[in-house]
C-alpha cells in the first residue's frame, strides 16, 4: 500500500546536490544552499556506524551532532538545512536502517537509501549497487523506513543491463510507498568516463507516478547553469541531481552563475571555518575544486597545510578565522560559566552535577583526573577511587569518584569509560572549589610547568594517569580524514 504524504520536503521539480563520499558535509551543503539548490544530500553513512552515534546537541556552535564512541562527529547538521536535508544512509538490513532513520528523524527533512554506489567500502557489506541484485531486499528496506518514519523516504540506484529490468525494478521501489526515486543513468560497472544512458532514466520516468531524480550528467550534459533544465528535459526526469559539476563550482546552481572559483572556495572555506569542519576534509574538497590547478601555488600551499588555520592563511583568510575562533571561545567560557553556577545535588550519599567533559577545553596534556590526582596527593588524601557503570540501551558510561569517603559523579551519560572518569573528576573538583586545568584558568601550581608542557614522566598509578590522557588526546584529534571535530 502507498502512503501518501502530507506536506514536508518535495521531490518535483528540484535541484539537488548529491550525496558524494567525503564532500558532501555541513559546509559544502549549505554552500549549495546559499547557491540556489533546493535539495542537499549528505554524504553516504554506514548504518552500524551511525547505530552507534551519540545526538549531541553542539551549543558553542549552534549544530547537532552525531558522535561515533571514539569522539568522530559522523554527521553534523545545523537548522539553516533542517527542512532540505537529506540524509543518506548506506544500508543492507531493514531493522538496522530503521534504527538510524528514527535516530536522525527529527534533524532531516527525509532519509534516502543508497543502491547505487559501486565502491568496495559500500558493496562489500552487501550495500550501495550490492542491492541492485536483490530486489527483494531494497523493497524490505524501503518498506520498513516508509513504515517506521514519519518524513520522506527515498532512493538511489544505477541502471540495469536492459531497460526492463531498469524499469521492473522502480516500479517495485514505486509500490513501497518511496516518496522519490534518482536514478544515475550508468550501469555498476560503468564510470563518470562512460556515456550516460538516458534513455534508461527516460523509460523509469514514464514507468511510474513519483519524481524521478535524473543523475550522472555533471561529465557532457550540465557545465552551466542553464543546461540543468536541458538535462532535465532531455531525461524525461522531474528533478535533477549533481554531484562533480556542483563539486568542481558549486554555484552551477546559481541563475546567472557561475562565479569565480576563487570567490566559491572562499565562501566554502568560510563555513568550514564557522563550523569547524576537520581541516583534512575541507583541504580534500578544496583540492577538489581545483582540480588541474592543485599543482599552482595556491594548491601547493593548500596541499602543504595541516590545520585549518593554516589553510585559511593559504587563502589569506586569517582574520576572519581568529575573528570566529574569538566568538567560539566567547560562547564556550560563557557555556562553562552557566555550568559552573549550577547547584550540586545530593542523592544518597553521592554529590552530583551535569556536567560533560571536554577534550578541547583542556591542554594536551593536562586533564581534570591529573588534577585531582595532585590535589589529593597535596592533602595527604587516599588516591581517588573510580567506579563504572555502563548503560545497555546506548552502551554510554558513568563513573563516581570516592575522595575523602565522599562520592561525586556527573547525571550526564559518556560515550567512553575515560571521558567518564574526567566527567567525575570535574565534578569532584568544583564542589570543592579546586582548579581542574581548563585552558585560561589561573596556574594554580598544582601541576608543574614540566607536566603542563608534557615532557615530564610520572611513576606509578601517575604515570598511567598520564598515558591515559595523551591516549585522549590522540582519540578526540586523529579521527577519520573525512569527519568533521567536534568541540
Amino acid at each position: 500500500m502507498i502512503r501518501v504524504l502530507i506536506g514536508g520536503l518535495s521531490f518535483r521539480n528540484i535541484t539537488a546536490l548529491a550525496p558524494m563520499v567525503r564532500v558532501g558535509t555541513l559546509p559544502m551543503r549549505l554552500l549549495a544552499l546559499d547557491y540556489g539548490a533546493d535539495v542537499v544530500y549528505c554524504e553516504e553513512l554506514i548504518d552500524i556506524k551511525m547505530a552507534k552515534c551519540q545526538r549531541v546537541v553542539n551549543e558553542v556552535l549552534d549544530t547537532v551532532d552525531f558522535v561515533a564512541p571514539d569522539e568522530r562527529v559522523m554527521f553534523r547538521t545545523c537548522e539553516r538545512e533542517k527542512d532540505r536535508v537529506v540524509f543518506q544512509m548506506g544500508t543492507a538490513d531493514p531493522d538496522r536502517a530503521l534504527i538510524v532513520a528514527k535516530l536522525v528523524e527529527q534533524d532531516v527533512a527525509a532519509v534516502d537509501v543508497n543502491m547505487g554506489c559501486p565502491k568496495e567500502y559500500s558493496t562489500k557489506g552487501g550495500m550501495g549497487a550490492a542491492l541492485l541484485s536483490d530486489p527483494d531486499k531494497i523493497v524490505a528496506i524501503l518498506q520498513k523506513l516508509v513504515s517506521g518514519v514519519s518524513i520522506p523516504v527515498t532512493c538511489k540506484i544505477r541502471i540495469l543491463p536492459s531497460l526492463e529490468e531498469t524499469v521492473s525494478l522502480v516500479r517495485r521501489i514505486e509500490k513501497t510507498g518511496v516518496a522519490a526515486v534518482a536514478v544515475h543513468g550508468r550501469l555498476k560497472e560503468e564510470r563518470p568516463r562512460h556515456p550516460l544512458h538516458l534513455d534508461h532514466i527516460q523509460a523509469a520516468a514514464r514507468a511510474v507516478s513519483i519524481p524521478v531524480i535524473a543523475n550522472g550528467g555533471s561529465l557532457d550534459l550540465v557545465k552551466t547553469n542553464s543546461d540543468i533544465e536541458a538535462f532535465r528535459r532531455a531525461s524525461g526526469a522531474s528533478s535533477v541531481m549533481l554531484a562533480r559539476a556542483a563539486m568542481w563550482n558549486a554555484s552551477v546552481f546559481m541563475e546567472g552563475g557561475p562565479l569565480p572559483l576563487e570567490a566559491v572556495m572562499e565562501d566554502y572555506l568560510k563555513h568550514a571555518i564557522r563550523y569547524n569542519n576537520h581541516a583534512f576534509n575541507t583541504k580534500y574538497c578544496l583540492c577538489q575544486m581545483l582540480r588541474d590547478k592543485v599543482e599552482s601555488p595556491l594548491g601547493k600551499q593548500l596541499q602543504a597545510a595541516q590545520t585549518t588555520q593554516e589553510i585559511s592563511e593559504a587563502f589569506g583568510l586569517q582574520e576572519f578565522y581568529q575573528q570566529i575562533q574569538d566568538q567560539l571561545q566567547v560562547k564556550r567560557n560563557s557555556l562553562q560559566s552557566c555550568s559552573q553556577l549550577e547547584e550540586p545535588l545530593v542523592e544518597g550519599d553521592v554529590t552530583m552535577m551535569a556536567v560533560r567533559f571536554e577534550r578541547r577545553e583542556y591542554p594536551p596534556h593536562i586533564t581534570p583526573k591529573m588534577f585531582l590526582l595532585e590535589w589529593s596527593r597535596k592533602e595527604k588524601l587516599e588516591q581517588p577511587l573510580y567506579e563504572m557503570v555502563q548503560r545497555s540501551e546506548d552502551r554510554s558510561f558513568q563513573s563516581t569518584v570516592t575522595v575523602e569517603s565522599k562520592k561525586y559523579r556527573s547525571t550526564l551519560w559518556e560515550k567512553s569509560k575515560k571521558f567518564a572518569e574526567q566527567a567525575a573528576a570535574v565534578v569532584c573538583l568544583r564542589v570543592l572549589g579546586v582548579p581542574e586545568g581548563r585552558i585560561g584558568e589561573e596556574d594554580s601550581g598544582l601541576v608543574c610547568k614540566r607536566k603542563l608542557n608534557g615532557t615530564a614522566e610520572e611513576e606509578g598509578s601517575k604515570k598511567r594517569h598520564v598515558f591515559e590522557t595523551q591516549q585522549e588526546a590522540d582519540s578526540a584529534a586523529s579521527g577519520d580524514s573525512t569527519k568533521s571535530q567536534k568541540l
